[in-house]
């Protein structure tokens, strides 16, 4: 069996389970009892990863931010790699983490350059890298490339570093994400990720129930894009996801909706 066989097998068992677990889901909605206990504000909190990652942003959002991770107690603050010193500074000795992404937002540039920012992203004191897969390659089917590139990333992190592959959904086919996430579990990455949010589209339930079924039980599942209330999050959550990313954070773990 060839390369492409082997894909499309992989990918109608995972498509076939996943109708299974869409219609289970269907058929449990007139109940109001989860199988999993609900998820308080303050359990949720420890999901998220609070981020602030727009172009333009400014210090005082960036203290803004540190701030309401704090208050919140959210698992880590996500920034890009410039940001890491100073949010690093304003955290030091707090159990909140700092996530950075890499390659962000399109993921097409040089491994050495993605290997490059991430070994000075964790020396600024980053303990989560958040990578951007090369989309193109993996359409391209070039899946070498694919592959060594988290590698390279990961090689690059320290032993406690986390690394997250964000395959960026809204691009990707059925197929090409259940691709996306053999690789990067085979690469040696912790999570994979939804989104960077920049390409529309964002976190879905059944995103979630398709990566999750791909990389198994033992690998985290990061949602994000386009999540704005808690609702949203918590089904997320029960669809799979280990992590939210969210901007939303504050309003999110509070109950609210976020419009816009």
């Amino acid at each position: 069996m060839d390369q492409n066989e082997l894909v499309e097998k992989i990918t109608r068992e995972v498509m076939a389970r996943l109708k299974e677990k869409m219609k289970e889901l269907g058929d449990s909605k007139s109940e109001e009892a989860d199988s999993r206990p609900g998820i308080t504000p303050a359990e949720l909190a420890r999901f998220m990863d609070h981020t602030l990652l727009k172009p333009g942003a400014v210090q005082t959002q960036f203290d803004q931010l540190v701030s309401e991770a704090l208050n919140y107690k959210f698992y880590s603050v996500c920034v890009n790699s410039s940001w890491v010193p100073y949010v690093a500074k304003k955290l030091r000795g707090s159990e909140v983490k700092i996530c950075s992404v890499v390659g962000f937002p399109l993921g097409e540039m040089d491994s050495r350059s993605k290997a490059f920012e991430t070994r000075n992203a964790i020396a600024s004191g980053a303990h989560e890298i958040d990578m951007v897969m090369n989309i193109g390659a993996l359409k391209s089917r070039n899946l070498k490339l694919v592959e060594e590139d988290i590698r390279s990333v990961k090689r690059a992190c320290r032993s406690n570093t986390i690394l997250k592959v964000i395959i960026e959904t809204v691009l990707l086919t059925d197929e090409e994400k259940v691709l996306a996430c053999e690789i990067a579990k085979k690469a040696g990455a912790n999570f994979v990720k939804t989104s960077t949010g920049f390409s529309g589209g964002g976190a879905s339930v059944q995103d979630i129930l398709l990566m999750r079924r791909v990389v198994g039980p033992d690998m985290g599942v990061k949602a994000s894009g386009g999540i704005r209330d808690y609702k949203s999050a918590v089904d997320l959550i029960k669809a799979g996801a280990t992590r939210i990313g969210a901007g939303a954070s504050v309003q999110i773990v509070s109950g609210g909706n976020v419009s816009g």
